[in-house]
């Protein structure tokens, strides 16, 4: 054991070369800042989904959805599998040692033995062996485990992402159900309305103070806000199949909330212009850097193929024909037998194999610059779209206003019989479909807000708020070890 002891130390901590390229981050294919250019040097700061989505209610869904999505599941067996390889890569950089034990009886005839009589005899061993360790002399082994190490990496990435991902689903799944509330009570709310105005104009019909023509007309309006109070129930249930859908388990009662109501979402406000630089703190982006990164380790497995390969085997320790004597004075043993293997002729398969890798590493650049070209579009559309939202509920908001007035006046011109009940019709389908459209509105409103959140891939607990613009977001995501 004192014989191989220091070999074993010696060969675990040698170190050879590497071989894998020195790796450079591809140039971002896209410009220097996200929207208008005059607030990117500002700085803000993307809370943690609880920060922003306040409602008890949605942060109780979303722990829900953590807990239970299967996809999400799915992703983190995804990390603890890529953990598992990278810890096996890992393990080939040190010797393996194994302990033995073995025993042999036989019997030789007169004919075989040397005294000619039959013999029977035995031997028993104990030994400690290393089998075939290779000495990394140029860095095939570590290649390997960097590779192996970056996408263990990029699964994290991955499942951060599908944090974020889900996160922002039961946000917008949660919103459409609240809008579809909403438009509810809108169309009950039309349809009683209109039940009154029907009888008031049947009562005048009977007075002889109004014509069957209005009469019709009155019950014309009121099927069509029953439709719309069916097709919005509907909508209500599918929703919360939805809703149920995402979360993975059985919804609880909600309470119905306003969509305007600033419990629902109150997402800090981001500047209208942010520094690409940005974009690589998004997981998909951080993930394609790690693949891309492995994929230039691999190059350095693939040229440590064309040099000599040195591997180690040997063994000590003792042997005896008698098990008593098995570790008697003088009964050590051991063996060494290093073997070295340099490739002569392949057929072309380690040149193949490089070319392969160098392949591979070209297409992940290419994927690398793509992902980071949806990032910037999504965070210039959500960025684009924020203002233009913001000018159509406002406008929305004038028409409710004016459409409302409108029925006033019609409805007083139908009383004098000034006008007939056409107008009144008129006036209160524009008014339902206003209201409506209005609540359609502000819930694109704040889905922009949940994109934006999403986009620019905000933290997925309290603790992992992200900084905006400035350097120092830049640097805090762009960090990474070299392979």
């Amino acid at each position: 054991m004192k014989t191989l002891t220091p070999i074993v130390m010696s060969v675990a901590l040698m170190s050879g070369c590497s071989l894998i390229p020195e790796y450079q981050a591809p140039v971002a294919p896209v410009t220097n800042a996200v929207g208008e250019t005059r607030a990117a040097t500002e700085e803000a700061r993307l809370p943690g989904w609880r920060d922003v989505f306040p409602d008890p209610q949605l942060q109780s869904l979303i722990d829900t959805a953590l807990s239970n999505n299967r996809d999400l599941r799915l992703a983190m067996l995804d990390v603890a599998e890529a953990r598992a390889l990278y810890q096996i890569e890992g393990a080939g950089r040190y010797p393996e040692l194994s302990l033995g034990a073995d025993s042999t009886r036989q019997r030789l005839p007169a004919d075989l033995s040397g005294t000619g009589r039959a013999e029977t005899g035995g031997q028993y061993g104990v030994q400690v062996g290393m089998a075939s360790y290779e000495l990394d002399v140029f860095g095939r082994v570590r290649s390997l485990e960097a590779a192996a190490m970056e996408r263990y990496l990029a699964t994290e990435e991955a499942s951060l992402s599908a944090h974020i991902t889900l996160v922002s689903e039961v946000a917008n799944a949660y919103l459409t159900l609240m809008a579809d509330h909403e438009k509810l009570r809108i169309s009950e709310q039309a349809e009683a309305d209109q039940q009154r105005a029907v009888s008031l104009v049947r009562n005048r019909y009977r007075n002889g103070l109004g014509t069957e023509l209005a009469v019709r007309q009155a019950e014309i309006a009121l099927e069509t806000a029953r439709a719309y109070r069916a097709q919005n129930a509907r909508l209500v249930a599918q929703g919360r199949h939805a809703l149920s859908v995402v979360t993975g388990a059985p919804l609880p009662l909600l309470i119905s909330r306003q969509i305007g109501d600033p419990m629902v979402t109150t997402l800090a406000e981001v500047p209208a212009g942010l520094p690409s630089s940005v974009l690589v703190q998004r997981p998909d982006v951080r993930a394609a850097e790690r693949n891309l990164r492995a994929a230039n380790a691999d190059i350095g497995a693939a040229r440590a193929a064309f040099y000599p390969s040195i591997t180690l085997t040997g063994g000590i320790g003792t042997a005896s024909s008698d098990l008593s004597g098995l570790f008697d004075g003088g009964s050590g043993a051991w063996s060494f037998s290093p073997a070295i293997t340099l490739p002569i002729f392949t057929g072309g398969r380690n040149q193949a194999n490089l070319e392969v890798a160098e392949v591979r590493r070209d297409r992940h650049i290419a994927r690398y610059e793509q992902v980071i070209q949806t990032a910037f579009k999504e965070v210039a559309d959500a960025l684009t779209a924020r203002q233009y939202l913001l000018d159509q509920e406002h406008a929305q908001d004038a028409l409710v206003k004016a459409t409302e007035r409108s029925l006033v006046l019609a409805e007083a011109r139908f009383r004098e019989g000034a006008d007939d009940y056409l107008a009144v019709l008129d006036a209160r389908r524009a008014l339902l479909d206003a209201r409506q459209e209005r609540v359609a509105v502000s819930r694109q409103k704040l889905a922009n807000r949940v994109q934006l959140y999403r986009a620019l891939g905000g933290g997925v607990s309290p603790d992992q708020a992200i900084l905006l613009g400035g350097e120092s977001g830049a640097a805090a995501a762009g960090s990474s070890p070299q392979s």
